[in-house]
């Protein structure tokens, strides 16, 4: 017993080492005592989204979470009988016992919730840089964009370290990052500027909105730019050559991350007000995901792109950091077509739901 043991743990020296054995210990652990997982995941999210997010009141930690009023209660009284965390008018927040407790299991809750058995094979089948996936499915009722907000941001704040020129795009899941973004080393330094022209009506959910959202949160500096989108060839040329655009163009040259989602290609024309032609030709196409104004099929194709100022296709080999957040499983064949022709440089964020309909998806290719 003792030697199989031993061989057990040799197989995987570099996968995390005890983190291996001690997965295997929980395992066993919850074919005893079922009940005792479903608590310590439930409390596991509690304690990080008042990590992210505190000072948080129980009500809008409750809604974030997914759970009752009752049971947040609940939690929350747990956390704070065990000293991780600290309840006061304003709100909770986390105790430096609450952090070390994450920082130690959050790679076993991780792996417990499958999250990481679907990271990896999103991950090794289209070889990009890393993929993070966040409880739950947004596209159910109920459903948020919080959870993919409170994940992107941590992973953005970890990861852009020198870097100063950060494009950012519309919609409502970009929209959900800022509030949960704590300032970095550096922050005050970086330059935060539009993707690409608004999207729709929702002036909250503009690109140039979200990119000034996120200097307000990191005190730093953002650049704005306003481009109407039914300009001719004629007047789209013309703009090119003003100051303006012109130092835009520059700024996209030298971006050092990229932040955007992902569409579904029909809803993201019918928010567009996209006339029946255009329309017709991402159907006759196949258009199923769209991107910063690209719309690609089932292939990874481009089918289709927006006559704007803005990042191109072309930028993505050149920028360090591409950050795409969606989710959903209703978005998964969208996600799933910018995947396809995504640079290596890319670190996807998204949820159970579409990460599970992904997986699906390419195993019936």
């Amino acid at each position: 017993m003792g030697r199989k043991t031993t061989n057990v743990v040799k197989c995987c020296p570099t996968e995390g080492g005890g983190v291996f054995l001690k997965s295997v210990i929980v395992e066993a652990q919850e074919k005893l005592v079922p009940e005792m997982m479903a608590t310590l995941q439930q409390r596991y999210l509690v304690l990080k989204l008042i990590k992210t997010s505190g000072p948080i009141g129980r009500r809008p930690l409750a809604d974030t979470a997914g759970l009752s009023e009752r049971e947040t209660r609940s939690v929350v009284e747990a956390l704070r009988d065990q000293q991780l965390i600290r309840v006061a008018k304003e709100g909770a927040t986390i105790t430096a016992d609450g952090d070390s407790v994450l920082e130690h299991l959050g790679p076993l809750v991780e792996l417990q919730y499958g999250k990481n058995v679907l990271a990896k094979r999103i991950k090794s089948y289209f070889s990009i840089q890393d993929v993070h996936i966040v409880k739950g499915d947004s596209s159910e009722p109920g459903g948020s964009n919080e959870l993919l907000g409170t994940e992107a941001a941590s992973v953005f704040a970890n990861r852009i370290g020198n870097g100063r020129i950060v494009a950012v795009t519309g919609g409502s899941t970009m929209a959900a990052i800022p509030k949960h973004l704590s300032c970095y080393p550096g922050a005050e330094d970086t330059v935060f500027i539009p993707a690409r022209g608004g999207v729709g009506d929702n002036i909250g959910q503009q690109a140039n909105v979200i990119a000034a959202t996120f200097a307000h949160t990191c005190n730093a500096s953002y650049k704005s730019l306003y481009y109407p989108e039914s300009l001719s060839e004629e007047a789209h040329a013309i703009f090119l050559r003003e100051p303006t655009a012109q130092k835009m163009l520059e700024l996209y040259e030298t971006a050092d991350c990229l932040l955007h989602g992902i569409g579904d290609a029909k809803k993201m024309a019918a928010m567009r007000d996209s006339d029946e032609e255009e329309q017709q030709l991402l159907d006759s196409r196949s258009a199923k995901g769209e991107a910063f104004g690209y719309y690609f099929n089932d292939a990874g194709e481009i089918v289709h792109h927006l006559r704007t100022v803005g990042i191109q296709t072309d930028h993505l080999k050149r920028i360090p950091l591409v950050l795409a957040v969606a989710g959903g499983s209703e978005k998964a064949e969208a996600i799933l077509s910018y995947l396809r022709g995504a640079t290596k440089q890319t670190v996807l964020i998204t949820d159970e739901g579409a990460a599970r309909e992904i997986v699906n998806l390419l195993a019936n290719d």
